[in-house]
This record gives structure tokens, C-alpha cells and sequence, in this order.
């Protein structure tokens, strides 16, 4: 029962796949919307992290442990989000999490901290597009503004009131980490708000 919870995305019963293949190919949107299903997931918190154990942490995930509000490592990949001054989310390609888990337990054996696989409990909707900082700021109360929330830059906010964490992956492009129990409400809350822009939902998102 438990693999067959694991297997699923947490939008499955929309039929994404479906509705991205059937939409028409000639039409221009301002923003594209898709689920990147079953990413994983790790949550790390470490007191009194010293240059040693920075250094120990970055040979473990092959990424760097950024500031507060800023990532390191690659989106495809393995990369690091700053939520705190000793709390990072650590995403990983599927499957990759529970290998990296143990790596870093054991890395950090010696040190103050928690260690938590998360990705059963999160799933990611990536928006992009010319338009999707505009559809974003209708429900975040972060300024959205390209000069101000720049690629690179993550922050955990709240969008039409359920909690998240963005990350700008790209110039137009944003990952949106949500609690799986949030993920319908959010993806309809986007989808509504993305309308007057017109949208297209894309399948296949890594």
C-alpha cells in the first residue's frame, strides 16, 4: 500500500498527462503549468554549523549549504534551499533521497541535528512564463518584481493562504513546494489566476 502511495503524483487524478497532450499546439500563453512529480525530499537542520562540517556537507551533496533566501546545486538535480539560518530543504531527482539521507546522517553523526525525509509529505507545481511573477503576486505577499525576486532566490511564503516555498529557477520560471494535502487547491488557485494570460499545461516537467 505503501509503494503504491509512493508511485503516485499528487495530482494523478487530473489527468495532466492527458489534458497536455490534448491542448492545441498553435496558441501563445503567457504562463505554462505542470506538476514535477515525486522529487525527493530532505529536511536539514543543524545548530552551530561550523566551516568543518560546511565543508563535510558540501563533499556529501555536491552543493554548497547557501544563505537564507538563496539556493545553490542545479534544479535537474540536486540543489539546496536556504529557510533558515540553520534549516535547509534539500530536493533531489526521484529516487536519489534516501541514499543522500543516509550519506548525510552519517556525515553529520557527530553534530546537533535532524535530518527528515520529506518528500512523501511535498510535491512541486512549476509555473513559468512571461506572466507567471504577475499570476504569483495576485496570491504571494512577496514583491514578485523581476529586480527584486531574482533566479536563484527561494523564500517560504504563503500563496491564496496555504503555506509554500518558492524557489525562482529561472528568469520566468518558478518551482512551488507544497504539502501534498494543499496541491489541488493550489494548482486551481493558479490555474484561475493564470487565466486572463492565457495557459497551457505541460506535461513532463523534471
Amino acid at each position: 500500500m505503501a509503494d503504491t502511495y509512493l508511485r503516485q503524483t499528487a495530482l494523478a487524478h487530473l489527468h495532466l498527462d492527458a489534458r497536455a497532450a490534448n491542448e492545441p499546439e498553435d496558441i501563445t500563453t503567457g504562463v505554462q503549468i505542470g506538476e514535477r512529480p515525486l522529487l525527493g525530499m530532505i529536511n536539514l537542520r543543524v545548530r552551530n554549523l561550523n566551516s568543518t562540517l560546511r565543508s563535510a556537507v558540501k563533499k556529501t551533496l555536491g552543493a554548497a549549504l547557501p544563505d537564507v533566501n538563496e539556493t545553490f546545486g542545479k534544479p535537474d538535480g540536486v540543489h539546496v534551499l536556504g529557510l533558515g539560518p540553520d534549516e535547509w530543504l534539500i530536493i533531489t531527482p526521484p529516487g536519489a533521497d534516501a541514499k543522500l539521507h543516509t550519506n548525510l546522517n552519517k556525515t553529520l553523526s557527530e553534530a546537533h541535528t535532524a535530518v527528515t525525509l520529506t518528500g512523501e509529505s511535498m510535491t512541486v507545481i512549476h509555473l513559468a512564463g512571461s506572466h507567471a511573477h504577475e499570476v504569483l503576486a495576485k496570491g504571494c505577499p512577496l514583491d514578485m518584481h523581476r529586480r527584486v525576486f531574482k533566479p536563484g532566490q527561494c523564500a517560504q511564503t504563503i500563496l491564496a493562504r496555504a503555506d509554500m516555498v518558492i524557489h525562482k529557477t529561472a528568469e520566468e520560471a518558478y518551482d512551488i513546494i507544497v504539502l501534498r494535502s494543499y496541491t489541488e487547491y493550489v494548482w486551481t488557485w493558479l490555474e484561475d489566476a493564470a487565466r486572463e494570460y492565457g495557459i497551457r499545461v505541460i506535461a513532463g516537467f523534471k
